[in-house]
């Protein structure tokens, strides 16, 4: 069965047209495997170009690789990760960081899923006890998993708390380029530029068939990522094929339209939600996801129609998320379908 669109997940999205171009431009002739081939080192240029000459960069296949190796890379079993308790590495990973970095994960109530020093004040009270894990990280996302987004002095403002501690700052990236494009930035404003040491750089939920980098703000931080990265079956043979993408991507500010065209199907149907009486908006809409509570009597006729998922069933909020190719049209007959479920 053929799915329509939907607005479950920007994962749900296919493939950009520009990358399957871009694909089949990299699949002629031979070019040497596991990542000394012209497109991985391309890519890898290209990355620099937007985020830093000194960065260091590796390309895995899927975001919690991005994440955990990542994180592995910066810690040891007994050190403690801070992160919002609505983060990805804690709730949707299915403890893979626990697993394969040993580290304790410590989480921090949120109301709209971002941290500040302030909430981090606390949770350094026990560095240097052996009997406690020891703080080593604060792990961030951008945008976060509620769709808002950090400014870039907010991501300062962290990075030097983290620093002056002695602490790394980590970010998820999966959906940077919507943080990026709804603030007007560019993606090293809000991430490395702003002081994060350790950038999970997403690609999937931006147009890309598979693929996510890890961006490390200097090559001593990730010098020893690429045994971590074999270790952890993410060394691809034919590497070129994901480094292409990541090329074709930070070309022509293809993110940007991506991410730009998804945040805007984001506002519009905000908009046109905000005039119905019985929803409510629950999160500034500052990317490309839309939080909602719809009376739980109508989400079942609602879903027979359009798939979105309730993120919180307690309260019956929902998520709707956009993507790259969500029209408006998809949009209003979304907007249409919920007036008619709810009249």
């Amino acid at each position: 069965m053929k799915l329509t669109k939907n607005f479950a997940s920007d994962n749900h999205a296919g493939t950009h047209p520009e990358i399957m171009k871009a694909l089949g431009r990299a699949n002629t002739g031979y070019s040497l495997a596991y990542g000394d081939d012209e497109y991985t080192a391309s890519a890898v240029r290209k990355i620099r170009e937007h985020l830093g000459a000194d960065v260091d960069v590796y390309f895995v296949f899927i975001g919690t690789a991005a994440n955990v190796l990542g994180l592995k890379a910066i810690t040891e079993s007994f050190h403690a990760i801070i992160c919002p308790e609505t983060a990805h590495i804690n709730v949707d990973e299915c403890g893979a960081l626990e697993k394969f970095t040993g580290c304790k994960l410590v989480t921090v109530p949120t109301v709209d899923g971002k941290l500040t020093p302030k909430q981090l004040a606390g949770k350094l009270q026990e560095i240097g006890n052996p009997h406690h894990n020891q703080p080593k990280v604060i792990s961030i996302s951008q945008s976060t998993e509620y769709g808002t987004v950090y400014t870039p002095d907010e991501v300062k403002a962290l990075a030097d708390f983290a620093h002056q501690h002695e602490l790394y700052l980590h970010m998820d990236g999966a959906r940077i380029a919507n943080a990026a494009a709804g603030l007007n930035c560019t993606l090293g404003e809000v991430s490395i530029a702003s002081g994060v040491d350790v950038l999970s750089l997403g690609g999937t939920k931006n147009g890309l068939m598979f693929g996510e980098a890890v961006v490390f703000s200097n090559r001593e931080l990730g010098k020893n990522f690429k045994y971590f990265r074999k270790q952890g079956l993410q060394l691809m043979s034919k590497m070129r094929f994901l480094a292409v993408q990541f090329e074709a991507l930070l070309t022509h500010d293809l993110w940007l339209r991506n991410a730009r065209h998804a945040n805007e199907m984001a506002q519009l149907l905000a908009h046109e939600l905000a005039t119905i009486p019985q929803i409510k908006i629950t999160q500034k809409v500052e990317s490309d996801g839309v939080f909602a509570i719809i009376p739980p009597q109508y989400i079942p006729a609602i879903q027979a129609k359009y798939e979105f998922g309730v993120w919180n069933e307690a309260t019956s909020e929902v998520r709707l998320m956009t993507s790259f190719d969500i029209e408006e049209s998809d949009v209003l007959d979304l907007v249409r379908v919920i007036k008619d479920c709810i009249r």
